[in-house]
């Protein structure tokens, strides 16, 4: 995968790995997809609409990038998605003990495995808010535990997955799902106080895992199995920039993104949303205002961040 040396094209001082606030990771895999190919070219066509971009933020009246965005070597070349999520994980726990918001942009969602994996092994009582088309909650699928099909059944065993914007599920996964914590897209669409409703399901630490697929095709066409009746543009914004505002969001991972040569409304789209995504993040915080990836010691607990050095 080759793109610019930084990330949206910025400078070389808001770029460098020692000063960034913020780890971005491509992962360009596609081991499991089973209907839509392309998400492995996701990751290239995010970054080129990136840099195609205005840096200013005109909601949050802030330019994200002086935080410091470091674009770091892409994980790929795997050929066994068990391989695959192994170095997810690793990689993505050593930036998070460096003291950085670690964000991950795929690929298809089988990334995740290993991002949450890695996140939940530092963050105390951590929730996995998972937005998302399909529920992703199978045990194994077409023999692999590792599986896209699979994305979220560890984090349902081992967080407190809440699913927002599900609409599309095999019938085991009926079995599996947790009712108080699942939130149905038709369901969501009757429902004016659905986004207040999540919020309360959800611990302090929270960890985004964002399928595009969530989206509606009218916005997002371009994933591997895009589901009529998805979110849209503003109604998203608003329910993540209330996540932000009353959550502690350690971290995000942005998947499933299948580039279509001939239409590049969606990879702009998540380029836009990953770069909103960030600005709601840092919303209020001076770019030279040191970055702690805990809650602040004045207004939330400070014991937030935690490390399982077992294996080290």
């Amino acid at each position: 995968m080759t793109t610019s040396k930084n990330y949206a094209g910025i400078p070389d001082k808001f770029a460098q790995l020692e000063t960034a606030k913020v780890i971005l990771i491509p992962v360009p895999y596609e081991g499991t997809t089973t209907w839509g190919k392309g998400t492995v070219n996701g990751p290239k066509a995010f970054l080129e609409a990136s840099e195609n971009m205005e840096r200013y933020d005109i909601e949050t009246d802030t330019e994200v990038y002086e935080q410091g965005i470091y674009l770091a070597d892409a994980i790929a070349g795997h050929t066994s998605p068990e391989a695959m999520v192994n170095e997810v994980h690793k990689v993505t726990k050593d930036y998070i003990k460096r003291n950085k918001f670690v964000t991950l942009v795929g690929g298809e969602h089988s990334i995740s495995i290993g991002t949450i994996r890695a996140f939940n092994e530092c963050f105390d009582d951590l929730t996995v808010l998972h937005i998302d088309a399909h529920a992703d909650l199978r045990d194994s699928y077409a023999g692999s535990k590792y599986n896209h099909a699979c994305a979220v059944h560890e984090a349902s065993q081992t967080t407190n997955l809440v699913q927002v914007g599900i609409r599309s599920m095999d019938a085991i996964e009926k079995t599996l799902i947790d009712a108080d914590k699942t939130f149905f897209a038709h369901e969501m669409v009757a429902d004016e106080y659905w986004m207040d409703k999540v919020i309360e399901a959800m611990t302090d630490n929270v960890f985004i895992t964002f399928d595009l697929d969530a989206l509606d095709p009218s916005i997002m066409p371009s994933t591997g199995t895009p589901e009529p009746g998805g979110l849209l543009w503003y109604e998203t914004l608003e329910f993540l920039k209330q996540v932000f505002e009353e959550k502690n969001v350690v971290g995000f991972d942005l998947v499933e993104l299948c580039p279509n040569p001939s239409a590049k409304s969606s990879d702009f789209v998540a380029a836009k949303l990953y770069y909103k995504m960030l600005s709601y993040k840092f919303m209020g915080q001076d770019a030279d205002e040191e970055y702690d990836n805990t809650y602040d010691v004045d207004y939330k607990s400070n014991n937030s961040l935690k490390f399982n050095d077992d294996e080290e």
